[in-house]
């Protein structure tokens, strides 16, 4: 039940936040953003993203839910030279719908939108040296973004403030992955 009130409490708070009355609630079982995604496109305020962006490849992703509503969270990205493994719980703010993470800096993430079978668009943020950074992210079942997926993401970014510059459409990579251990 949790799970499924985090994914429509996520579209809710985006539409309050983002007032896109166009994006419309979808009640979701958290069942479905269970599994391996790609993040196959993003768009950030970060400056460190932005100097480094033409260098960004897709990463990985693995979402499991776990039987208190919490989110365990993996992470393959790649990085020059290596590739980088992370693991983050995620646990409910209280604010329905809204996770967050204490590993690393203070982080929340919320579904903005889905499909709830083939993508999902999250929007995250991150306390970084007393710094608030936001992100958008786009996650894929699949390595490939449809022509449809880019538009919506696009837009989407725009709605949150997002130009043109600090949007990126990630180029697929085989040296990190999940599977690797």
């Amino acid at each position: 039940m949790r799970t499924m009130g985090l994914s429509l409490g996520l579209v809710l708070l985006c539409l309050l936040c983002t007032g896109a009355e166009d994006l419309g609630a979808v009640e979701l079982d958290m069942s479905k953003i269970a599994g391996k995604w790609y993040i196959t496109a993003m768009a950030t305020d970060s400056e460190s993203y932005l100097q480094k962006k033409d260098q960004l490849k897709m990463a990985m992703t693995s979402i499991e839910v776990l039987g208190d509503g919490d989110l365990n969270v993996s992470f393959a990205i790649p990085t020059p030279g290596q590739c980088m493994r992370l693991v983050s719980i995620y646990k409910p703010t209280g604010v329905l719908g809204q996770y967050y993470s204490s590993d690393r800096g203070y982080k929340t993430a919320q579904v903005v939108d889905t499909d709830g079978k083939t993508y999902a668009v999250v929007f995250a943020t991150r306390v970084k040296d007393g710094k608030t950074l936001h992100a958008l992210r786009l996650y894929s079942k699949t390595r490939e973004v449809s022509p449809r997926m880019a538009v919506l993401f696009r837009k989407l970014a725009r709605q949150r403030s997002f130009t043109n510059d600090m949007i990126v459409m990630l180029p697929t990579q085989d040296e990190c992955s999940l599977d690797e251990v």
